[in-house]
């Protein structure tokens, strides 16, 4: 065999190793399917602020949407999947909107605002991934704000959308 066809093939050869070796390493790199071994809802936060009911609420409802929605994920062996609920923001609202003195810049809405992280936490306590999480809904999801229960039908909302966009984020 001629010197350039054997440089030629070892070449090839080689650009074949590394485009494989690189191709196995982007592979393991991608994130696959997360299963947990559970999930828990953490609003100790919200407790320490004064907000016992809407806490209570926050965790309530938190809990059984984030079961719902990763149903197919739980269970077995695996991290936990905790849930810290850092901060809920419900701002005064008595329905319009639109508005302001800035054309196109959407004035006098508002929007109600959850802030909170999922962490995937190891056997032995470690936190082995942070996703930090603010969700922001207008505060006219929650329906008629003249209506009986307005406020925790807006807490009740922001607490399964928060769940909803977590399972995007392990999509």
């Amino acid at each position: 065999m001629p010197a350039c066809s054997r440089r030629a093939l070892l070449l090839g050869a080689l650009a074949i190793l590394l485009a494989t070796g690189v191709e196995a390493k982007r592979a393991s790199a991608q994130p696959g399917v997360q299963r947990f071994s559970s999930v828990t809802v953490d609003v100790s936060r919200l407790r320490a602020l004064g907000l016992g009911p809407s806490a209570d609420l926050v965790q309530t409802v938190l809990l059984e949407e984030t079961r719902r929605v990763f149903a197919d994920r739980l269970g077995g062996a695996g991290p936990l999947l905790v849930i810290r609920i850092l901060a809920v923001s419900l701002p005064a609202y008595v329905g319009g909107g639109g508005g302001g003195s800035s054309p196109g810049l959407g004035g006098g809405q508002s929007n109600d605002y959850m802030e909170g992280e999922a962490l995937i936490v190891g056997p032995r306590g470690e936190v082995l991934a942070r996703h930090p999480q603010l969700l922001a809904l207008p505060s006219s999801s929650g329906g008629a704000w003249y209506a009986p229960g307005n406020e925790q039908r807006r807490t009740a909302i922001l607490s399964r959308y928060f769940a909803q966009w977590l399972r995007r984020t392990f999509a």
